[in-house]
């Protein structure tokens, strides 16, 4: 079995590995390789979730809405303990639980079924009320999307609602990997800020500074993150 460096400091050869055992993954390749250092500096460093929590309510939430490529998700999964690596070789087969879209009722730590672009962002802000009207205060929401996702009109249904009811606990990862089908003028953060939304543009493999922007004071409002990424074929 693969092993995994035993501290936290990331270790991009370890997660390489995993993802190497996931044959059969080269469709969606370069979804999963844009996500991996995102992926890892919040499960590494950042969120409150770990594989004995999943009936916690105060847990932090993460939603990954570009699901459509998620082999990146299953290696960061696998090394910190939601389930065996070993399921990792059987990526996309019959039997195995690890389909080509993550499944909520087949794979530990997953918290939405996704992959159909443009759902993810709507279910975080719903997710994020539905706490704040349990009184739970404490735990975060997290999305990551793509860039191109920004296309789906019920993205921006979505931020424009959380901007101006302030959800202060959602937080959203926008991988920008320059697959948007038209820029955005003033770039993608700008678009966030013009709904009410802080928001903050850092290169996405700059593990120091993508924790400094997920961990950036925003009072009274939720949080955007632009990671800039070269894609990778």
């Amino acid at each position: 079995m693969t092993q995994i460096a035993a501290d936290t400091e990331f270790r991009h050869q370890d997660l390489a590995r995993l993802m190497a055992l996931m044959t059969g993954a080269e469709k969606h390749g370069p979804a999963a390789t844009s996500t991996l250092d995102v992926l890892w500096v919040l499960y590494d460093r950042v969120l409150r979730v770990g594989p004995g929590t999943a009936g916690d309510l105060e847990r932090d939430r993460f939603l990954l809405s570009k699901g459509h490529g998620p082999m990146a998700y299953y290696a960061v999964l696998a090394a910190k303990g939601f389930f065996p690596v070993s399921w990792l070789s059987g990526f996309g087969s019959y039997d195995s639980p690890l389909g080509h879209h993550p499944d909520r009722t087949l794979v530990p730590g997953v918290e939405i079924g996704s992959g159909s672009l443009g759902h993810g962002l709507p279910l975080a802000v719903g997710t994020a009320l539905g706490l704040r009207a349990q009184g739970l205060a404490e735990p975060a929401v997290w999305v990551l999307i793509g860039d191109a996702e920004l296309d789906e009109g019920s993205n921006h249904e979505a931020l424009a609602y959380a901007g101006s009811a302030g959800l202060e606990q959602l937080h959203t990862v926008v991988i920008d990997n320059d697959s948007a089908t038209h820029g955005w003028p003033g770039g993608i953060a700008a678009r966030f800020e013009a709904a009410g939304w802080s928001a903050v543009t850092v290169d996405g493999r700059d593990h120091a500074a993508l924790h400094a922007a997920f961990t950036a004071a925003h009072p009274g409002r939720p949080h955007a993150v632009v990671a800039r990424v070269e894609k990778k074929y």
